[in-house]
């Protein structure tokens, strides 16, 4: 993203589609780390009343998308997800969660990252890794 302040930016945008419809909130968006907050309540819970595992992979994916954006050539290119995986360790019923996502990877056709989900006592709630492809943009 070639934007001066990304993370302005997106705020700005008028949806975010599903990052708004499951309260994603933006907190820190750079190249070297994202951060994004989701509430667990009924946009993000099961039926059973636990944080719904979709939910949790589909924030893991946003905030590897956004880092990964933030490394290639808006003009030029677009990441797309290519593989996502994700380990749920704890059921969370209420409150908010977490997730940082880190590079592992950074190439010139694919991207490798790293995204943690935690609770609000630091608790690992989640850990995914999402592997992104590095595609030309495409007009129109």
């Amino acid at each position: 993203m070639s934007h001066p302040d990304p993370l302005a930016w997106l705020r700005s945008l008028d949806s975010r589609g599903l990052a708004d419809t499951l309260g994603m909130e933006l907190l820190e968006l750079t190249r070297e780390r994202v951060v994004a907050t989701m509430p667990v309540d009924q946009r993000t819970r099961q039926p059973f009343g636990l944080l719904h595992g979709g939910a949790s992979v589909a924030l893991a994916e946003t905030v590897a998308s956004l880092g990964a954006a933030m490394h290639v050539d808006p003009e030029r290119q677009r990441v797309v997800g290519l593989e996502i995986n994700a380990n749920h360790v704890r059921g969370k019923k209420e409150g908010t969660v977490r997730a940082v996502g880190v590079p592992l990877h950074v190439g010139r056709s694919t991207q490798l990252w790293s995204v943690e989900i935690r609770d609000e006592a630091e608790r690992l709630v989640c850990v995914s890794r999402c592997t992104l492809a590095v595609v030309p943009a495409r007009e129109g």
